[in-house]
């Protein structure tokens, strides 16, 4: 433990040195390691130093306290309490920097629009407040490092996620995240114009190599938090013997994503949708293990992958997908989940939260996403104002 050591003035360090031989056996060597940095002159002998040597005296405990300050910085930066602690100018942060603190958790827009609908601020939202010693990343593509993200943009969403301390939300820039990658000989050939699905394709490359360089967890941004994830290296379940690329996490360099990345361009294909995601994920874990069925809430283990249950992150499988949507008798507790993938490329129908409804999605929202939910019954109350024709 650190410790803090108050000199007012010569008198009182003569005091405390004068103290520490009166301690036990056990602290005495904490008295000669604080006399041995802080050397200050008894008060007889003062009279004799010259000014020279008192100014070389101060110049030493100036080196010593920035050097204390430099260490408990550094220890800040590792802490798991950093956002808690450590006050940080988000707005002048770099990606590098803020993925390099660690265990980031990560999302991505790849489209180009500039305000994030509800769902996707209340994925974010959910994330910050379930893990909030972690940094949780919003990477856009509309946005350009000239676009200005301050609490006085005419973006709701903006202002509502930068006030949270540990939400940070940057442009994507496919070709640096590519750099140092298989993904970017791909990149650099493939032309976005003619591919069908580009928007889920450069989205599920970008997701991949994030994670290898930094690590950390990737979450699409319909996945609501409810509690921690404790595995560091899974995969989730979408079924039995499917895996989902919706959500998964994994440190830095593991050899895992490295080979999806190389059987994302050997076997690119884009007009198939998935061929690039979930179906990537599920034929590179049948290289290392041979899949089985789920028995009751159990997951499964593959080399040094968790392969979750799917009641982790799909309690409500996608066919079943708008049950979100609707008023249930009872709430189902979803004990044995961690997120909850609420389907939105599904929801063709644009099905929203709308307050007062009493729908699952709407009590989700109450519990997990507060902030949101109340920017949300807000905007409803602007919208049923009368306007000055009415």
């Amino acid at each position: 433990m650190l410790q803090t050591v108050w000199v007012s003035s010569p008198g009182s360090w003569a005091l405390q040195e004068s103290n520490c031989h009166h301690q036990s056996k056990k602290r005495s060597w904490k008295c000669r390691f604080v006399r041995t940095i802080i050397r200050h002159p008894c008060r007889r002998h003062a009279s004799k130093r010259s000014r020279k040597e008192r100014m070389l005296r101060k110049i030493q405990i100036c080196i010593c306290f920035c050097f204390v300050s430099g260490i408990l910085y550094e220890i800040s930066l590792l802490s798991s309490c950093v956002f808690s602690y450590l006050p940080m100018a988000q707005h002048y942060l770099t990606p590098e920097q803020v993925l390099n603190l660690g265990k980031s958790i990560i999302f991505l827009e790849t489209t180009e629009r500039l305000e994030p609908p509800p769902l996707v601020s209340c994925s974010v939202e959910s994330a910050a407040r379930i893990y909030q010693d972690r940094p949780i990343i919003l990477f856009m593509r509309g946005l350009t490092n000239e676009t200005a993200l301050d609490m006085d943009t005419s973006y709701a969403a903006f202002s509502l996620l930068s006030s949270m301390k540990n939400v940070f939300i940057f442009p994507l820039q496919m070709e640096t995240v590519f750099q140092e990658t298989p993904l970017l000989q791909w990149y650099n050939q493939v032309v976005p114009e003619q591919e069908k699905n580009w928007v889920h394709v450069s989205s599920d490359a970008s997701r991949l190599a994030l994670i290898w360089k930094y690590g950390g967890i990737y979450m699409d941004t319909d996945v609501i938090s409810i509690r921690p994830i404790p595995q560091q290296s899974f995969l989730a379940a979408q079924k039995s013997r499917f895996s989902s690329n919706g959500i998964f996490g994994f440190p830095a360099r593991h050899k895992f994503i490295w080979d999806c990345m190389e059987n994302f361009v050997l076997k690119y294909n884009g007009n198939i949708w998935g061929n690039q995601g979930p179906f990537l994920m599920t034929r590179m874990l049948k290289t290392l293990c041979n899949l089985t069925d789920f028995q009751g809430t159990e997951d499964h283990s593959c080399q040094n992958i968790s392969f979750l249950n799917p009641q982790r992150f799909y309690p409500i499988p996608y066919p079943a997908w708008s049950r979100y949507y609707q008023v249930w008798d009872k709430s189902p507790s979803f004990n044995h989940s961690y997120a909850l993938h609420l389907w939105n490329f599904m929801n063709r129908n644009r099905k929203v939260v709308v307050a007062g409804s009493n729908t699952l999605a709407e009590k989700l929202y109450k519990t997990y996403c507060p902030t949101t939910y109340e920017d949300l019954i807000q905007n409803a109350k602007h919208r049923d104002l009368p306007g000055p024709e009415d």
